[in-house]
C-alpha cells in the first residue's frame, strides 16, 4: 500500500505499510509535489532494503545520524555530509570516494588535514555501523608525509621547564601537564569550576565542544594553589592579574611559553600541545588506563590516543615517582594538600 500524505500544520507526513513495516514520519516538506517525491523515494528504500538486506541498502547519512545520534563528534560530518548527500550508500565509501571528497572539500589543505576532518570522521561512522553488524569493517588509507614524532618532556625535561617559567605560567604549565586540557580550554575556565579538594577541574567549554571533567596529580594541584587562587572569575590570569583574551588565530601565553622554553634549553619542537602528549604519556604509562586515557583526554575517537600507548619507555613511572608526579591517585583518592597552602588560600577542604 503507497504511503499516504497528510498536512500537519506547515509540514506534510507520510503514512502507511511498506513491506509489513509501519511508517508514520515528518517529510520535512511543505510541498505536496516535494513530499510525494520524498514518499516515493522511501517506499523504494524500504523496498530495496527488504529485498536485499541492509547492508547493501544502508546510506552513509543513516549510519552517520546513528553516530551522531550515540554521541558521536558531529564537527566536520556536516561539509562531508552535503558532499555525499542523502543516497550515498555506506558499501560504497572507500578510498576513492574519499580521494574525491577531498579535492571537492579541501583541494588547498595538508594531508594532516584531510586526515583529520575527513578521513577520520569517516571511519568512526563506518567502523560504528560495522560494530553494528550493518556494513563491512574497513581500512581507509590516512594521509602524510610517514610517521609523526609526538614530542613530549621527560619529567626532568618539565622540571627545568617550570623552573625557568614566570610565576604566572607555572599553575598553567601544571595544569596543562597534570590533565592534558588545551591551552584554551584552561584559559576558560572559572574559579568556581576548581575543586581543591580532589583535584578537579569541570570544563564546560571544549575543543569538542562535550564537556567533561579533568583530574590532575597532588602534585599538580598544589603548584595552582602555591601561585595564588583569585577570589572570582578566571582560574588562571596574566602578570598584571587581568584573564587572557583568547582569539582564534592568536594562541594565548605565546611569549611566556618560548621565553620560558628558550631558558630551559628546550627545542622549537616543544609547543604548547606538546604538554598534552607529554600528560597523556605518562598517565598511561603510569596508570595503563586506557579507558581513564580517553575520558580524561576527551578523545571521541579511540585511534587519536593510540599512540601514547607504545612511546614511553618502561622505567617512565620511577622517574614520575621520582618528581612527585603521581598519577594513581587522582579524584578522591587525591593525597591532602599542604595544609599551610589550604590557609593561604581561605580554602575549606571537606572531609
Amino acid at each position: 500500500m503507497p504511503l499516504i500524505i497528510k498536512k500537519r500544520g506547515a509540514t506534510y507526513y507520510a503514512r502507511g505499510t511498506v513491506a509489513g513495516q509501519r511508517i508514520y514520519e515528518s517529510t520535512g516538506c511543505s510541498r505536496r509535489a516535494d513530499a510525494h517525491a520524498w514518499a516515493t523515494r522511501y517506499e523504494y528504500q524500504i523496498m530495496q532494503r527488504h529485498s536485499l538486506g541492509e547492508e547493501a541498502t544502508l546510506t552513509f547519512a543513516e549510519a552517520a545520524l546513528d553516530y551522531m545520534n550515540a554521541g558521536g563528534e558531529r564537527k566536520h560530518l556536516g561539509k562531508i555530509l552535503d558532499h555525499f548527500g542523502p543516497d550515498f550508500l555506506a558499501r560504497d565509501m572507500n578510498n576513492a570516494a574519499i580521494n574525491a571528497a577531498a579535492l571537492d572539500l579541501y583541494p588547498t589543505a595538508a594531508p594532516a588535514t584531510i586526515t583529520r576532518q575527513l578521513i577520520t570522521p569517516i571511519r568512526a561512522v563506518i567502523t560504528m555501523a560495522a560494530e553494528d553488524g550493518r556494513t563491512q569493517l574497513r581500512k581507509f588509507r590516512t594521509r602524510g608525509s610517514g610517521a609523526v614524532r609526538t614530542r613530549w618532556l621527560h619529567p626532568e625535561e618539565f622540571e627545568t621547564f617550570l623552573d625557568q617559567a614566570g610565576a604566572h605560567l607555572v599553575p598553567i604549565l601544571a595544569a596543562m601537564v597534570g590533565t592534558g586540557a588545551r591551552v584554551s580550554e584552561l584559559l576558560r575556565t572559572d574559579v568556581k569550576n576548581f575543586y581543591a579538594e580532589t583535584g578537579q577541574i569541570w570544563l564546560d567549554e571544549t575543543k569538542n565542544e562535550y564537556p567533561r571533567m579533568l583530574k590532575m596529580p597532588g602534585r599538580a594541584r598544589d603548584l595552582i594553589l602555591a601561585q595564588g587562587i583569585p577570589a572570582q572569575g578566571k582560574l588562571f590570569r596574566r602578570p598584571d592579574g587581568k584573564p587572557y583574551t583568547l582569539t582564534p588565530r592568536q594562541t594565548p601565553m605565546k611569549t611566556a611559553f618560548q621565553a620560558a622554553r628558550v631558558r630551559a634549553g628546550l627545542g622549537p619542537d616543544v609547543i604548547p600541545h606538546s604538554l598534552r602528549h607529554t600528560w597523556a604519556t605518562w598517565f598511561y604509562c603510569a596508570t595503563k588506563d586506557y579507558g581513564g586515557l580517553l575520558d580524561l583526554g576527551g578523545w571521541r575517537v579511540s585511534d587519536m590516543a593510540q599512540r601514547y600507548r607504545k612511546i614511553a619507555p618502561d622505567h617512565l613511572p620511577d622517574m614520575l615517582a621520582a618528581q612527585g608526579w603521581d598519577f594513581t591517585r587522582l579524584g578522591r583518592d587525591i593525597p591532602a594538600p599542604d595544609p599551610n597552602l589550604v590557609a593561604s588560600q581561605g580554602l575549606h577542604l571537606v572531609k
